[in-house]
C-alpha cells in the first residue's frame, strides 16, 4: 500500500506542478494590473509650449545636443571612487590653504584658521555628457557638462580675540562647462604630461552660509552679491582661454620637454692643463654636452695639438629644453691618434645661474669628477674659461598687417614684421606624424626623408605597411627666419635584393613645403598629398621658435 502511495504522490506532483504554472500564466497574462499602468509616450511637438519649456532644462544634454556623448559608465566609476576621491581632494585642499591660513595670522587679530570639519559629502558629481574635439594637434581636448548637487560639511572657525567663530558651507549647488586639455603626448606613461581645466562660461553656483550658526544667506540682497562675486572671481582665474594647469609627470622628464631656448657657448681657452703625452705635452679639445638623456647631441671643439694653454674661440648652439633643471657639461681630453682619448678634466654649470639675453664669462678649475670628496680633484688639472648666453624663444610673435604670400620679398615681409623680428635666430622643428595609403610597386618598407637646406635627415623603415605612423622630430637651429626656404619630404621604400646583397630604394612620393607660413602662424600641423603618388598623403608638424 505504501508502495502505490508513494507512486501517486510522484505522478501527482509531476502533473501538478506542470498545471500550476500553466494555470498561473495565464492569470497573469489575462489579467490588468491595477497598481501598474503603461507609462504614456507622447512625442515632443505634442506638449504644449508651457510644458515644454518646464521640461527641456531637465533632458540631458547628450539628447538636446547629438554631438555630445552620454558617459553612464563614467559616472559608475566616480559613484564608486566618490568616497576615496572625497578624502584625497580634501586633503589636498587642506594641504593648499595651510600655507594661505598663516598668512592672514597675525591679521585683523586673527589668532588661528583651520577646518572643523571639510568634507564633500556622499553624493558624487553627474557628468551630463562629453564631446571630444578632433584636432591634428599633440594634445587631447574634450568638453565635459558636469553638474553636482552636493551635501557637503565644510565648517572653518576663526580665532579672533579668543573667540571662535564658526562659518559653515552646506547645500552645494555647482553647474559648469569644463574644456579638459590632455597635453602634450609623451611616451610615458599616463602618455600626457599636463592637465589643463578652462571653464567655458560663467558656473552657476549655489550654496548656503552659516555663521554661528545663523543663516547668512537670509539677508536681503546678500545672496545675489556673493553669487556675483563668486562667479567673477572665478571667471577671471579659469574662464577660457584662461586655464588651470595640473602637472602629471615631473618636469625633469626628458619626453614632456619642449625646447625653451638656446644656449649659445663661447669655448675661450685653457690653461694649464695636465701633461698625458710622452713628450711632455697634450692635445686637448673640448666636448660638451646638455644634460637630459641620450638623444641630446654633444658638440667638440678642434684639436689644439701639444699645447698645454690652448685657445680655441669656437661658438655652439645647444637646444634647451628645461633652463631650471638641466647642466652644461664640459669634458676636455687628450686627442689619441690610436685608442681612446684620456680625460684631462671635466666641469658642470648649471643653467639656472644664466641670465635671459646676459652675456656671462665664467673661469673654472677642472676636476676629475664631480664627487667633491674625491681626493684626485685635490690635484690641479688646469682650468677652463667660457662664455654662456641663454636666449629664450619669443612666445608671441608680432602679428602682420595683411597675408604673407608665398613668393614675397624679404624686404616687403621685412617691412611687415619690423627688421628686428626678420634678423632673430631660432629653432626649426620638423616632425614627421606619418603617412596613408602609399603605395610601392615592388614592396611597401617606407622610411622618410627630410632635406632641408642640404641637410639630410631619416626616420626609421617600417616593414610591409602602407600607412607608417614614424612621430620623429627632427631639429634645425637658423640665423635668420626662413621665409625664402622650402623643406622637402620625401617617402621612400627600401629592400634588399633577390639575391641577398645591396639594397633597392622606390619613391614613393614626395612634398615641398614653403616655410614662410610656419614663420607668420609659428606652427603648421597639416596632411600633404604626395606628388607621384596616387592616393598618398603625409602628415607633418612644423614649428618655428624665434629667439
Amino acid at each position: 500500500m505504501s508502495f502505490f502511495g508513494s507512486l501517486l504522490g510522484i505522478i501527482g506532483f509531476a502533473i501538478g506542478i506542470p498545471v500550476g504554472v500553466s494555470f498561473g500564466f495565464l492569470v497573469f497574462k489575462y489579467t490588468d494590473s491595477t497598481d501598474v499602468k503603461s507609462p504614456v509616450i507622447r512625442p515632443i511637438r505634442d506638449f504644449h509650449k508651457d510644458s515644454l519649456i518646464d521640461i527641456l532644462p531637465e533632458l540631458p544634454l547628450w539628447i538636446k545636443h547629438p554631438d555630445y556623448e552620454r558617459v553612464d559608465w563614467l559616472n559608475e566609476v566616480i559613484r564608486d571612487m566618490w568616497p576615496y576621491l572625497d578624502k584625497a581632494i580634501c586633503g589636498m585642499i587642506r594641504s593648499m590653504c595651510k600655507p594661505i591660513f598663516s598668512e592672514y595670522i597675525g591679521m585683523y587679530f586673527i589668532r588661528s584658521i583651520d577646518f572643523e570639519s571639510l568634507t564633500f559629502g556622499s553624493l558624487p558629481p553627474i557628468i551630463q555628457g562629453i564631446k571630444v574635439h578632433e584636432l591634428n594637434e599633440d594634445n587631447l581636448v574634450f568638453d565635459l557638462a558636469a553638474k553636482w548637487a552636493g551635501n557637503p560639511n565644510i565648517i572653518m572657525v576663526f580665532n579672533v580675540f579668543y573667540l571662535p567663530i564658526k562659518v559653515q558651507l552646506i547645500d552645494m549647488q555647482i553647474t559648469a562647462a569644463v574644456r579638459v586639455t590632455l597635453k602634450p603626448f609623451v611616451p610615458t606613461f599616463p602618455c600626457f604630461s599636463n592637465v589643463a581645466v578652462s571653464l567655458m562660461d560663467k558656473p552657476d553656483v549655489d550654496f548656503g552660509l552659516k555663521v554661528m550658526g545663523g543663516d547668512l544667506m537670509a539677508i536681503p540682497g546678500l545672496y545675489q552679491f556673493i553669487q556675483n562675486i563668486i562667479k567673477k572671481y572665478v571667471a577671471s582665474l579659469y574662464l577660457w582661454p584662461q586655464s588651470l594647469e595640473i602637472p602629471v609627470l615631473d618636469a625633469s622628464t626628458g619626453a614632456a620637454n619642449k625646447p625653451v631656448g638656446i644656449l649659445h657657448v663661447k669655448v675661450v681657452r685653457a690653461t694649464d692643463l695636465k701633461r698625458m703625452d710622452f713628450l711632455g705635452s697634450s692635445d686637448p679639445y673640448v666636448k660638451l654636452k646638455l644634460s637630459g638623456g641620450r638623444m641630446i647631441p654633444s658638440k667638440k671643439t678642434s684639436v689644439k695639438h701639444k699645447n698645454l694653454n690652448p685657445v680655441w674661440n669656437e661658438e655652439f648652439k645647444l637646444i634647451v629644453n628645461d633652463h631650471m633643471s638641466q647642466v652644461l657639461e664640459l669634458h676636455v681630453y687628450d686627442w689619441e691618434k690610436v685608442g681612446l682619448p684620456d680625460k684631462l678634466g671635466m666641469q658642470v654649470i648649471p643653467l639656472m645661474v644664466l641670465k635671459p639675453n646676459e652675456k656671462k664669462e665664467l673661469t673654472m678649475g677642472l676636476v676629475k669628477h664631480i664627487d667633491s670628496n674625491d681626493p684626485r680633484d685635490r690635484k690641479s688639472r688646469g682650468s677652463i674659461t667660457v662664455e654662456l648666453t641663454f636666449v629664450p624663444f619669443v612666445r608671441d610673435t608680432m602679428s602682420l598687417n595683411g597675408p604673407i604670400g608665398l613668393y614675397m620679398r624679404k624686404e616687403t615681409v621685412s617691412k611687415k614684421l619690423g627688421s628686428s623680428f626678420v634678423n632673430r635666430a631660432g629653432l626649426l622643428t620638423v616632425t614627421v606624424i606619418g603617412a596613408k595609403s602609399i603605395e610601392g610597386k615592388h614592396h611597401n618598407n617606407p622610411f622618410a626623408l627630410v632635406v632641408f637646406k642640404g641637410e639630410k635627415r631619416k626616420t626609421k623603415i617600417l616593414k610591409k605597411t602602407r600607412d607608417p605612423s614614424w612621430n620623429e622630430e627632427f631639429q634645425f637651429m637658423l640665423d635668420e627666419p626662413p621665409f625664402e626656404d622650402a623643406i622637402h619630404i620625401e617617402v621612400i621604400s627600401k629592400r634588399k635584393h633577390s639575391l641577398g646583397f645591396g639594397y633597392s630604394n622606390e619613391a614613393l612620393g614626395h612634398v615641398d613645403i614653403n616655410l614662410v607660413d610656419v614663420v607668420y602662424n609659428n606652427r603648421i600641423n597639416e596632411k600633404y598629398h604626395l606628388i607621384n603618388s596616387r592616393n598618398g598623403m603625409i602628415h607633418v608638424d612644423i614649428k618655428w621658435n624665434a629667439t
